[in-house]
């Protein structure tokens, strides 16, 4: 029994790893191309299924493509409505690791491994390596498949094991094993795989297989659910649609296997090959309740948000993370496909936000000036602790991504956006000088001539117009930065300018020296703003389009 066991762990692990070296090296090589597929998806439900199908097969895990639909949704890359069609294609993809199986190429695998290794070892060029990895990934994967099948032959002869499996034959039992087992070890395909296995070694017959392979497609669902605590609602729905077409799929056809001769059938497709026949009805499974459920994905869409019916925001009061929600960043495991496209744009608009923020307290700055109104000042406050805090958890963000980004041009982006955020923290921190100097106005008196608070007036304009600039989304980058840098330099002329008229005032002695204290201040802090835009618009302009898709 030891030796079962330890053969069928062993087998496991390298099943589970060569698995994790093809998704690697399939990411490493072609994971930016596939990523922009997903971020062009139209509405269309058979391109969208298309698609999902394509790279799930490619990078042999639903799990995985619906990991990163979660997060396209969260961040808003894709609506729920797209992500519907990428759901049902990912579950139909996902069963060509088990028609790899059933073509028995075990033969060889020991030459896929060679050579995949050989091209890690002996060649130099990184491409060549991810290609590597892939080539042994599958070698290792067919490897484990073999041990598995060969230490789980002996069961056979095992009654308390043969009496187990027998069990299965009941629809609801044979679920819940396929399903629980499936999600404890979070790969519909390992499960599948360890389910060829024993009916190739004839402990499990068709018949009883059905329902625990039935169970293994609601089971991956829990990889989904698992990252989708702490997201939006609608990436929470997006779990529930999953999950879903699962339930449905697995009740029609355990329905139609119960009145049907259906297991009959696909046994007398290949008579001699045990893994085809759960391969092929596998793929049946997910092929017919794609086609079913393809022109009720709007249906799907309503019954998700019925479970999950929107709901009052009084949960997101006080300071919060908008977009950058917990997920693969936080946790140890590999990052999913697709990841860096979907932390790049959530960056992009939780920075966005932090900009208007800033924004608002340059307004509210301003304002208290010239209205000499030092109420203003505590929504200042609370608002440049909001930038604070934002600042604070979008470099620690940051840093955890930094630390697992090995894609260069990503690598880049993620930089500049660190970069982005402390100048914006700056810009806030200007603005909140420029406001706590009403207090000193308001106890000391202190007044502005008529031609220093017009001039306050366009500085407050110009710094309006410059941050307006900044926050556009669609730009042509270097049209885009040229007028930034032209504002800036505004910025800087208006800097020089006002200064000498400031001067003439004090020789004029229109202007008190307090008052000429405070707005040398001001002038200095409207130069620091002008400076610190055209660091953020020099640092987007850095990021490449294709890495961070600005």
């Amino acid at each position: 029994m030891t030796s079962i066991v330890l053969g069928l762990l062993g087998g496991l692990a390298l099943f589970l790893y060569g698995m994790q070296m093809m998704s690697s090296g399939l990411e490493a090589a072609a994971g930016n191309r596939m990523k922009s597929i997903l971020e062009r998806l139209t509405s269309n439900r058979v391109l969208g299924v298309l698609v999902g199908a394509g790279i799930t097969a490619v990078i042999q895990s639903s799990s995985a493509t619906t990991v990163m639909v979660v997060g396209f949704v969260n961040s808003g890359m894709m609506t729920l409505r797209q992500a519907v069609w990428i759901i049902m294609g990912a579950n139909i993809g996902t069963t060509i690791t088990g028609q790899l199986i059933a073509l028995d190429v075990g033969a060889l695998a020991p030459l896929f491994a060679f050579v995949g290794v050989a091209m890690v070892v002996f060649l130099k060029r990184p491409q060549i390596h991810h290609y590597g990895n892939i080539l042994a990934g599958l070698g290792v994967l067919f490897i484990g498949m073999e041990m598995m099948s060969a230490s789980m032959s002996p069961l056979r002869e095992w009654p308390a094991f043969v009496d187990l499996v027998s069990t299965f034959s009941n629809p609801l039992v044979g679920i819940l094993a396929g399903a629980a087992f499936t999600a404890l070890i979070q790969s519909s395909s390992a499960s599948v795989g360890i389910l060829q296995a024993l009916a190739v070694s004839g402990v499990i017959g068709l018949d009883n297989a059905v329902f625990v392979l039935f169970g293994q497609n609601i089971g991956t669902c829990i990889t989904a659910v698992l990252a989708s605590v702490g997201t939006s609602r609608n990436a929470k729905r997006t779990t529930v649609i999953h999950l879903l077409f699962n339930l449905i799929g697995t009740a029609l056809f355990t329905l139609i296997c119960i009145l049907t001769p259906l297991t009959g059938w696909m046994q007398e497709l290949t008579p001699t090959n045990p893994a085809a026949q759960i391969a092929n009805m596998h793929t049946l499974f997910n092929v017919v309740t794609a086609l079913l459920l393809l022109p009720l994905g709007g249906l799907l869409v309503k019954v998700a948000m019925k479970i999950l019916p929107d709901r009052s925001e009084s949960g997101e009061e006080g300071m919060h993370l908008a977009y950058l929600l917990p997920g693969p960043v936080h946790t140890k495991q590999e990052h999913p496909i697709g990841f860096s496209a979907m932390y790049t744009t959530q960056l992009r608009k939780e920075l966005n936000r932090m900009l208007l923020m800033a924004r608002d307290n340059i307004v509210v700055g301003f304002q208290a000036v010239l209205e000499r109104d030092p109420k203003r000042l505590e929504t200042a406050v609370a608002t440049e602790d909001y930038i604070d805090y934002l600042n604070k958890e979008i470099s620690q963000y940051i840093s955890k991504v930094m630390v697992r980004e090995t894609n260069e041009k990503d690598s880049t982006a993620v930089s500049a956006y660190f970069k982005i955020t402390g100048n914006i923290e700056r810009i806030g921190d200007h603005a909140m000088n420029i406001c706590e100097y009403t207090q000193m106005m308001h106890e000391k008196n202190i007044h502005f001539s008529e031609d220093a608070r017009n001039e306050l007036k366009s500085m407050q304009a110009v710094c309006l117009e410059t941050m307006d600039l900044l926050e556009q989304e669609d730009i042509q980058k270097t049209e885009w930065l040229t007028k930034v840098s032209a504002m800036e330099q505004r910025i800087d002329d208006m800097t020089e300018s006002y200064r000498r008229h400031q001067m003439e005032r004090m020789r004029r002695g229109v202007c008190s020296d307090e008052a000429c204290i405070i707005f040398s201040e001001l002038l200095t802090d409207f130069e620091r703003i002008g400076d610190h835009a055209l660091n953020i618009a020099q640092e987007r302009a850095s990021i490449d389009d294709g890495a961070a898709n600005t």
